[in-house]
Parts: structure tokens; sequence; C-alpha cells
């Protein structure tokens, strides 16, 4: 596997030119302060969603003190039965498993919390009726399987397998069997299959699952795939490599099976560690934390990706195969996890490749902010599935999210590859049904969404958020900023007259080029770029495209090295401006910006206050680079590329200039611009 690159906090101090031996090996083992420098790339590609349900508000049992808790509704999965009848079910940890026909409001198929006395959902992340999987043959069978936890006088009943030591609770699956399949309510009978002890109240099962690409002729058909959690230990133990227990583990069962010690499932012969001295059959893979959502892709049968909450850092995509072990808790996605350091993640080792670990095909970090105190800072990977569906745009990516702020991620399929540097992760914009482009929170009422993904029988994709209990279908895709900039257009206006510079003699037109030759100096009014001129050649635009090559001649040697490109210029104290810079750690540099009759203000998405970090820096040397501005009249959007990128390295929202002019210059910098082609509509 090839090695990520490392940001390394130095312990030693360099001496001459070389390090000594025992320096650098000092060096090698140092904590890494960034684990990914790079952020998630914004792609410029958006989903389009449209609500198809609201879930009545629910509340946990107990009481909970969490805040976190205190959600409208904790439904966390939405499926499609696998019977043909188009009926959809939705969990909600409180307690209820609901259905959803097509123009029904969700109504309640199985309270489960009232057939369990000890039913507990009150403490603890994860806590409650937490997972539903329809057995593949339910429409004959009736069959379906669910988890849920209990506490109190149900710690008194014997565990499946040693419980952990302090055991507060019981993860418990169970079997159901329906009388009638097709009815709406439930009526039958249930019986215990497994149960868990878990020692602190996280990191219990998370999914329990059937492999809805598997034929009926093939092994894995009518198994059953169950997430179990590290219950919390493994930040300070080996438990999920202690192939004895199960947790920290995917297990596979037979549910229809009796060869298990407990007599109510069997383990499939076919499981990797099955007849293994010392471990347990059911093993399927291992070494895990927290494995919250694994699908398969459609077109892969045996191709499972598993969403993998991490601890200090990483929150990472796996392909999982059986036998697999994912390394935690010596690894951390694809760093060295060191028990009792609170804090910081390492190198790997240089003899890495014996212990066989198997790294993520996908990650992303926390970026926690400078004063971090090596608490949580509120990320959390929510696995979701490859689609395969309808929307063109779409096909061939790995959509998942990030559950707690609601950002939503995708990957190439064809680029997660195991053995191979983690594929590239971008960002998705969302729009509503109106064309409007919203947020996660925005669409949740709450900056804690608390998403999920969820998926019908024809590859469709839904977003379920707790905070307000609703449901958005993913009804298609659309590029940001795309609208039409066809229609007028101005192209190599490089003479002096087709110019208004603030300051004239700053300026040089050689004749191919527009050369900003003396570096502005600030003016009175608003904090605004120094110097620019404005292109008075083609007149005003609505919605424009601007392409040009620029250069930036200040040395590279000399720090906050700029040029901009003006668009939407109305007055000297209102227009819009594009900071193409080599520096993206302050608040002025390498964003979007308005300036509106006050101080400019930064609009772009890029801009982290958090970590005081931007998009990658747009131009860091002294060459030639092209650059690509748009912005969209009616809907305000407005994004920039930089050299042919297929994605946008900036982009914001605006509506507070639909028209003006575009230009060019920059703060204190000097720099040039050539081969512009300004195309859009007439203001």
């Amino acid at each position: 596997m090839s090695k990520p690159r490392w940001s390394l906090l130095a312990t030693v101090a360099l001496v001459g030119t070389l390090l000594s031996g025992t320096q650098a090996a000092a060096q090698a083992d140092a904590p890494i302060m960034d684990p990914i420098p790079e952020d998630p790339v914004t792609s410029g590609l958006g989903l389009t969603v449209e609500e198809v349900a609201q879930f009545p508000k629910s509340e946990p049992t107990p009481a909970p003190t969490d805040p976190r808790l205190m959600r409208h509704a904790r439904i966390n999965y939405l499926g499609e039965l696998p019977d043909g009848s188009g009926r959809q079910y939705v969990p909600d940890l409180n307690g209820n498993l609901y259905f959803l026909s097509d123009d029904d409001d969700p109504y309640v198929y199985l309270d489960v919390k009232a057939r369990f006395p000890d039913f507990f959902s009150g403490r603890g992340m994860g806590q409650g009726f937490g997972f539903v999987a329809f057995d593949p043959r339910f429409q004959r069978n009736g069959k379906f399987y669910t988890v849920h936890t209990e506490a109190g006088a149900a710690l008194e009943k014997p565990t499946t397998y040693p419980a952990q030591p302090g055991t507060r609770y019981h993860g418990i699956v169970t079997e159901w069997i329906a009388d009638d399949p097709e009815a709406d309510v439930f009526s039958g009978t249930h019986r215990e299959v497994l149960r868990f002890g878990f020692a602190q109240q996280i990191h219990g099962i998370q999914q329990i699952d059937f492999n809805p690409t598997a034929s009926r002729h093939d092994e894995d058909y009518g198994l059953l795939y169950v997430a179990v959690g590290d219950g919390g230990l493994g930040v300070s133990s080996t438990e999920p490599q202690d192939l004895s227990t199960p947790h920290g583990k995917i297990l596979r069962i037979d549910p229809d099976g009796t060869g298990s010690g407990n007599g109510q499932y069997g383990v499939p012969r076919a499981n990797p560690f099955v007849g293994q001295e010392g471990a347990l059959g059911e093993i399927w893979a291992y070494g895990m934390r927290d494995p919250h959502r694994f699908s398969w892709d459609p077109r892969s049968p045996h191709r499972m990706y598993l969403g993998h909450i991490g601890q200090h850092a990483i929150e990472a995509v796996y392909e999982v195969r059986e036998g697999d072990n994912l390394g935690w808790s010596e690894r951390e996605g694809t760093f060295r996890y060191e028990r009792g350091d609170g804090c910081w993640l390492y190198p790997l080792p240089e003899d890495d490749d014996k212990y066989g670990y198997v790294y993520p095909v996908a990650q992303y970090d926390h970026n926690p902010p400078p004063d971090w105190d090596c608490g949580d800072v509120g990320r959390a990977i929510s696995g979701g599935f490859v689609y395969r569906g309808d929307i063109p745009e779409l096909r061939g990516k790995y959509l998942f999210a990030d559950l707690v702020d609601g950002r939503v991620f995708y990957t190439e399929q064809n680029q997660m590859k195991r053995g191979h540097d983690p594929a590239t992760v971008h960002t998705l914009m969302i729009y509503d049904e109106h064309g409007n482009r919203v947020s996660t929170p925005e669409l949740a009422g709450d900056a804690r969404v608390d998403l999920r993904f969820g998926r019908d029988a024809e590859g469709e994709l839904y977003l379920l958020a707790k905070a307000n209990g609703k449901i958005w279908k993913v009804t298609g895709a659309r590029k940001f900023s795309s609208c039409g900039t066809a229609g007028a257009g101005v192209g190599d206006a490089m003479d002096a007259g087709s110019w208004a510079p603030v300051t004239p003699e700053k300026w040089r037109f050689p004749g191919r080029e527009v050369v900003l030759a003396e570096a502005g100096e600030a003016r009175p009014g608003p904090r605004r770029p120094f110097e620019y001129a404005v292109l008075t050649k083609g007149g005003e635009y609505g919605s424009v495209r601007v392409d040009a090559e620029v250069r930036l001649d200040t040395p590279v040697t000399e720090a906050n090295r700029d040029v901009i490109i003006v668009f939407g210029y109305r007055s000297d104290t209102e227009f819009y401006y594009a900071h193409l810079s080599s520096d993206n750690s302050i608040y002025p540099h390498n964003g979007i910006f308005k300036v509106n009759n006050a101080d400019r203000e930064r609009i772009d998405d890029q801009w982290n206050a958090t970590v005081s970090r931007g998009a990658a820096p747009a131009i860091t040397d002294a060459s030639w680079h092209d650059v690509r501005v748009t912005h969209c009249a009616a809907t305000g959007e407005i994004a920039v590329y930089v050299d042919g990128a297929r994605n946008p390295l900036m982009t914001a929202v605006d509506t507070t200039f639909a028209s003006g002019r575009v230009g060019f210059g920059s703060f204190d910098n000097i720099g040039r611009l050539r081969n512009l082609e300004v195309s859009g509509t007439r203001a």
C-alpha cells in the first residue's frame, strides 16, 4: 500500500543539515497534527431532493439528559420490503417500526418497545430500536429481524457470548414471524437469536442486514450480517483484534440454522474462521471500532462498503471482504493509533505490510479547531450506497454523509481500490424541489442534522434527519452555476481604450496583455482591492462567464501574493471579486468576496473559520494559469475554476448584484492577464 502524506510535529531540533539516526527515528515517530491536509473537494454537483414524509415526534425511554438524544424522531434508515408491495420501512430508535406506502403518512407496523419491559433508549448514542432487516423470502416466510437494547433487570439474563466486564446494557437480535406478511400491522411470534453485553452505552450493534444482491444459489443468500461495535473498550484494549469475542466485528450467521452454542442460529461453514482454534466461527471480518453502515454494490454482489466511525480524527470507507482485519485499535484509517495518547495519530511503521491490515478506500478527517482539547469535535460518518439508479450524473458514485453536520459526499466507485491511495472525497450540494440551493441543516432546522441514507428497491436514495423527523427523496442532480451565458461577448480586449483603471499610470497595455505594473495602495472608503481595471468594452452583463489566463508577477518568495477577477461591477464600492492567492489561511485571501458599500465580505462556501482555512491556494508560482469565473444572475450562483479543473475551486451564492462589468487587478501585488474572453447576457 502506498503511504499517505504526513504533516509531522518535530520533536527534535535540526542540527546542521543532517539528522542523526536517533533524531530521524524520533521524527518518524512524532504525532501527526493534520492527518489529511486536503479537505474534501467541492464537486460542483448537487442533489435535488423532495420531502416525502414527516414522522411523528417520539420520546426516548427513560427521558434523556444528553441533548444529542433530544430529537424530533430518531429515524435512522429507510428500506423497501422485499415482497414487491412497494411498502417502505423506517425504524425509530425510540421504539416504533413504521411502514410507508404511496401517498400514505407513516403508520406503526410494530411497537418494538412495548414487547420488551426492559427496553432502553434514553442514554448513550444508538440505544433503542436500532435496525431492522427483512428476510429476502419475507413474502413466503414472514420473517424479519430487529436490534434493540435493554438495561435494568435484563442484565441478569445470560448473553450468547461472554459479556464485556462491567456490562451496562445488552444488545439483542430478535427474529419475528408475521402471521400474514401482507398485513399492515404485525401479528405473530418472536424469538431471541443473539444477546450481547456491552460495557459502555456506545458502539453497540449498528446494523443487521441480508445481502440484497445475493441470488438464491449464492452461498450468501439468506445469511444475516451483524455489525457489532467495540462497546467503547477498543480505545484502551485490544478486544477488536481478539477473535474469541464478537466485539468490534462483523458477524455472519444463518438465522435458520441451529448449530450455534445457544442453538438459535447456524454458523455458515464458509465463514473465514470456522474451525480456527480460539476463534468464533461467526466472525466474518474484524478490527472495528464503530461499524456504522454497510451496503453492497448492486453491480458487484460480493463488494461490501462500510462507513466506519473513527476515534481521534478519521472517518473512513472500507471495502470489506471475508477475513479482513481493519486494524482497530492498532490503526485508525491509514494511521497508527497509540493507546494512551488521547489526542494524536502517528505514521505507519516501516514494517507495516507484515501486519496485513486493510486500509480505507476513502477517508476524511475531523479538522479540529486550533484550541482543540482532544475532545469530540462532532464528526461521524454515515455509510451510504453505490448508486445504480436512474439519475445519470450519480451512477457509479458511492454517496455517504457526515451524520452530525449533514455534509453529503461522494467518491467514484471505480477509484475506491484496496491497496491504493484513498479515493478523492467530493462534497455534494443540495437543492430543494424549487431549485433553491439549501443546506441539510436548513432542511433539518438544526445545526446537528443527524443525517442518514436510505435506499428503495429501485436503487433510488433518500435522506433522513432525526433533527426534525423528515425524509427527502433524491429526485435528480444538477450542476452548480450552469446557467446559459451565450449571447453578447468580448474577446481579446487588450488595448488601453477597453479598460478603465483606478490608477492609469500603474498599468501597461503592450498589445497582447493587460499588465498591472505597479502595486496598488489602500484608498479611502471600505476595505476593497487597491488597484483594478474595469473592462469598458462590451458593457454590462447579467449572467456572465469570464475566461482568461492570469499570472502573478510578484516574486514567489514574497508572502500573500494575489490577483483578482472582478465581476458584477456597479461602482467602486459595489462589486464581486474572486481573490486568487498563494495563501488560504487568512480571511481576506483566496476566496469569493462582495463589496457592498462596506468592507469586503467573504461569501464563498469553502472558508472554514474554525480552522482558518479556505480552498486550496489558487496560484503558488509565477506561471500562467487558466481561470474561469461564472456568475448566474437569477440564482446568484458563482463558481471559480482554475487550470481546467473539472470541479470548482470556489463556490458561492449571493444575489446582491444581478448585473455589472468585469475587471482585473490586485490588492498590493503586480500581475497580468491575457487571452480574455467574456460571454454573457446583456444586463
